[in-house]
Order: structure tokens, then sequence, then C-alpha cells
């Protein structure tokens, strides 16, 4: 897919990664609608004065009524929509909020669940007539392996576990949409492993690990490092470009899912 001129609604560009996907795909000519919400007042307005010139858009993506008023602002604006970016999440770190029976928590699960998982099922369906009206659209959910390997090993302090069962739900998600979609609408996954500013260097959970267990998760890192929110965009781009695949998982995550199972030596065998 060319970008040029095509009309790109990218989620959650206030902070991090999704800033990154909303750089990348503006540097290749797509015309940006980017939703903002006041959480992060300090990140809001620098959106907006960074992406001054492209469809800035006030919605609360958690909030069905929102999320529908977002999608007829869109339609009034632009004839289609060619790409929709399904960047959103909240991710609770047990080192920074600890167990869910804390009486601070008592929301943490439901907003997990609610930003994760149900935001990009309300947008995608809300949009799905606008990604229609296109001659040919894409969509690129982003998770986290989380949904593979939950509150286990040394992720155990990164990933809790509401975020990673709502990201094993949006795998599911992903091939639904991709049969839903096909053939003009193809639907693929982008699955994050430890990068910066999403569970690594960068977020207050980083911070509060003790060194040597910032150590054990890149040691569990096959490549020894975390991602940059660069390859996580440069990524997002070619699954828009890879005009062959749909309902696919990309894992992007320096090989932390396979890490800490070492390859033996391969034994001599006994005589026959």
């Amino acid at each position: 897919m060319n970008l040029s001129e095509k009309n790109v609604l990218v989620l959650g560009a206030s902070r991090g990664i999704g800033r990154a996907i909303a750089r990348r795909l503006a540097a290749a000519g797509a015309r940006l609608i980017l939703p903002w919400i006041d959480d992060w007042p300090e990140a809001a307005a620098e959106l907006r004065r960074e992406f001054a010139g492209q469809l800035l858009l006030k919605s609360d993506l958690r909030e069905p009524d929102s999320v529908a008023a977002l999608a007829q602002q869109i339609a009034e604006r632009v004839p289609c929509l060619h790409v929709l970016v399904n960047n959103i999440e909240r991710g609770g770190m047990p080192i920074v909020h600890g167990s869910y029976f804390r009486p601070e928590n008592r929301r943490q699960w439901q907003l997990e669940m609610e930003t994760s998982l149900h935001a990009k099922q309300l947008v995608f369906e809300q949009c799905l007539p606008l990604l229609r009206r296109a001659e040919q659209a894409a969509v690129v959910n982003i998770s986290s392996v989380a949904a593979v390997v939950g509150r286990s090993g040394p992720a155990g302090l990164l990933f809790s576990d509401g975020y990673s069962a709502a990201n094993r739900g949006i795998s599911s998600l992903t091939e639904t949409w991709a049969r839903l979609g096909a053939p003009s609408i193809r639907v693929n996954e982008l699955m994050l492993g430890l990068f910066e500013q999403r569970h690594g260097p960068g977020t207050r959970g980083w911070s509060l690990l003790h060194a040597a267990e910032q150590e054990r998760l890149l040691r569990h890192t096959l490549l020894r490092r975390t991602g940059r929110a660069e390859e996580a965009a440069e990524a997002v781009l070619f699954l828009l470009q890879a005009e062959f695949m749909t309902g696919a998982v990309l894992r992007l995550d320096g090989g932390f899912v396979l890490g800490g199972n070492d390859v033996p030596e391969m034994p001599e065998g006994q005589p026959l």
C-alpha cells in the first residue's frame, strides 16, 4: 500500500510508540487522524503542536458514545478510511500496582480490559463502514507478548494478569476481523516485546526494578536489549505494505518469548 494521501487513523499517538508510528506514517505521506484525550495533558499538548497540520479529534476511546462520535466526525471530513492503527492499551505492572485486591486497584482489571481490548473493538466496529468505502484498506492491531508469557518468569514483575488476558484476546479479534474484512480489508497484528516507553526503559515500572532484575529481563531476550519505538513504527509500515498478509501475528520481541531455554550440544548417541 502506497500511503501517500491515504487517510490513516492512529490511536495512542500522544505518547511513545504511537507517536513514533504517527511520525513514520506522516513521513510516508499519510494524512493522519489522531484522537487525543486529557489523561496526559502535557503529552496531548505536544501532540497538538507537532501535528498541527493533521486532523486531531478529542475522544475517549473507552466510551462507546465517544467512539461513535469520533467515527461520525471522521466521516464528515473524509470519504473513506484507508488505515487503522489500533494502538491503545493500559498495562498494569505488578511492580507498580501490586495486587488487584489493594483498595486503590478496584478498577484496575477493568481498566486494562476496557483500554487494551474493548477500546480496540469499539474503534474497529465504528470505523468498519469507513474502511469498507476504500478500495483497499488495512488494520494493524498492536499487542504484547504478555499474551504468550503472562505473569511468569522475569516478566512477571511487568505483565499483570488482566493485561495479559486482554492481549490474548487481541489475537482472536485479529483473526475474526481478517475474515470479516476480506478481501478488501487486511487485518494483522504486531506483538511487541519489551520496548522503550512500553515495559522497558522510560517507564515507571522499569525504573522500579533492581539492576539485577533489569539484567535478567535483558538476558532473557535473545538480542540482549529492548526495542526502540522507531523499530515498532517500521514494523507497522511493513504490515501495511505486505499486501498478501492478513490474519497474521508478527512478533517483534528481540527473541523474548524464545529466551530462557538453551539449545544443548548434540549428544554423540549410542552404538546401534
